[in-house]
């Protein structure tokens, strides 16, 4: 085996090693110590190798946040397969498409999306076990009942090399096609350090942090870090986000960090409930994913004080290019440039950036250019797509697809993205791939989405449309065929109806053109 490196999975055993009565998971009544999850996770890891998976293969998840969820991951770490989240918000589709990329060996859903599991089992040939979590359906096998049956073995994690998967980090392109970036062992074992270093610095088994993001995403990565102390995982309710609920769980487990995005910050620190409970316990509320802006940094501080923590990443980056601590959330750092939008912070410990030109070439200081990075932090490249990798690790640095600038300091403002993409409530949202969805309407002839800010969500959508000649859209209609292809958080938030889109003398779409005109309009 060349470069062998631990199994990540050993982290939980290592902690249920020294701390076995400590909680490791609670949710409402639900409660285990770190002893009690990693025998699950032991029992579900057998099970798995005796389905006759076989070492990297990919196991689909789709789940809310549910405890199966939280121990499916080690389970499968341990069992050398490569963990294949997605988003819960997901259409049938979408998932399906995502099963199929991967050539997904297992299925592990959570009850309530079993038409997903229909889609997954049509669309992936190599399927060989759909597991759900809840009651199953003929040819389908039981979560629980998995774990219940292998519960008292002490699986063996499997041998690892630094470069095998751990993880397809799902996330789009600017063709909006899903493109699995492959986290591996070796990769998520420096970004666990540089976590607990930079971002929940001290952080110990005596913490308690709470989960409100999807697990499938950067919580779960934060996830490792309090696996890896021996800290409590709180995790809310399974169903959607509720800040009076989030603030009765800090106050109860005293709750010393936390994952959020932007948004869910920001709609934490107007709940009223922030002011009625104690959340003195509160030490690092750490928010990323989309810009924010220094009104909503400067409520935040007077809320909670000097505890939040920005960090700018992605996942194929897996959230490691930068960190702003809670000691620069002060004016000298925060200082918004022309845009609005403050600094995201240094490089992290590890990790370069470097602002560079279409040809490769390093900008001058404080000069807007191509976002890019290097070290252990990024991603092995794309699952099954080479020109994918090749153009992202163009000029030997990983394009993050972002434009920005450095200052003198080595701080890193973002000014833009490469692409149309915008960012709402925390989520990526790519144009095109909305666009081919609504021009599969039969009425919709044009389609344009354009990202505006959105005061509740950061960035919201406004889809422009023009209708087949002689026909009329029906939105309601519209809606309901997009519940079909895409996750309902991609939707558009409003919908412009013209003759036809304007184009440039040059007969091209331009997003600028049509802002310009919207804004003209007061359509903004």
């Amino acid at each position: 085996m060349s470069n062998p490196v631990m199994n990540l999975g050993h982290l939980l055993t290592q902690t249920a090693n020294l701390h076995p009565n400590r909680p490791a998971l609670t949710q409402g009544d639900l409660s285990y110590t770190y002893r009690q999850l990693n025998q699950r996770v032991d029992a579900m890891a057998e099970a798995l190798m005796g389905l006759g998976l076989a070492k990297g293969d990919r196991v689909l998840v789709q789940s809310r946040n549910v405890p199966q969820m939280f121990e499916s991951m080690w389970a499968i770490f341990k069992a050398g397969l490569c963990w294949a989240p997605v988003n819960f918000r997901m259409a049938p589709g979408e998932v399906a498409f995502q099963g199929a990329d991967c050539d997904a060996a297992a299925f592990i859903y959570e009850e309530p999306f079993q038409v997903h599991a229909d889609a997954v089992a049509g669309a992936c040939s190599n399927l060989k076990a759909v597991i759900c979590i809840g009651e199953p359906r003929d040819s389908e096998l039981s979560y629980d009942n998995l774990v219940e049956q292998n519960l008292g073995v002490e699986f063996q994690e499997l041998p690892v090399s630094y470069d095998d998967m751990l993880w397809l980090f799902y996330t789009s392109g600017t063709t909006g096609r899903p493109k699995g970036g492959i986290l591996t062992h070796g990769q998520i074992a420096f970004v666990v350090n540089n976590h607990l270093a930079e971002l929940v610095p001290g952080v110990t088994f005596d913490d308690a942090s709470l989960i409100i993001a999807p697990l499938s995403h950067a919580s779960g990565l934060h996830a490792f870090t309090q696996v890896a102390v021996g800290a409590n995982n709180v995790m809310s309710n399974p169903g959607s986000f509720d800040p009076v609920e989030a603030w009765g769980l800090i106050e109860k487990y005293k709750v010393s960090n936390m994952f959020t995005v932007p948004t869910l910050l920001k709609r934490l620190v107007e709940c009223p409930a922030v002011d009625e409970v104690d959340h003195s316990s509160l030490k690092n509320i750490i928010y990323a994913g989309a810009p924010t802006y220094r009104a909503d940094q400067e409520y935040a501080l007077g809320k909670l004080g000097p505890v939040i923590v920005q960090y700018f990443g992605q996942g194929e980056v897996t959230g490691n290019i930068t960190v702003l601590p809670t000691h620069m959330h002060t004016a000298e750092y925060l200082e918004a440039d022309e845009t609005g939008i403050g600094t995201c912070g240094f490089a992290r410990k590890g990790m370069q950036i470097a602002i560079l030109d279409d040809n490769g070439e390093t900008v001058p200081t404080g000069e807007i250019g191509n976002i890019c990075v290097k070290g252990p932090a990024v991603c092995a490249g794309y699952y099954n797509r080479p020109e994918a990798t090749e153009k992202a690790f163009r000029f030997g640095w990983w394009d993050t697809g972002d434009v920005g600038r450095l200052d003198e300091r080595g701080l890193l403002y973002i000014t833009g993205r490469a692409s149309d993409m915008y960012i709402s409530g925390g989520s990526n949202v790519y144009p095109r791939e909305i666009e081919e969805a609504i021009l599969s309407f039969g009425s919709v002839t044009e389609a344009a989405i354009i990202g505006v800010p959105d005061p509740q969500w950061g960035e919201s959508g406004i889809a422009i449309l023009a209708p087949i000649p002689g026909q009329e859209i029906d939105i309601d209609a519209l809606k309901e065929h997009l519940s079909q292809e895409l996750a309902k958080y991609k939707w558009p938030k409003r919908y412009i109806i013209w003759d036809e889109v304007p184009k440039t003398a040059y007969g091209k779409m331009s997003k600028k053109l049509l802002k310009e005109m919207l804004e003209e309009q007061g359509l903004l």
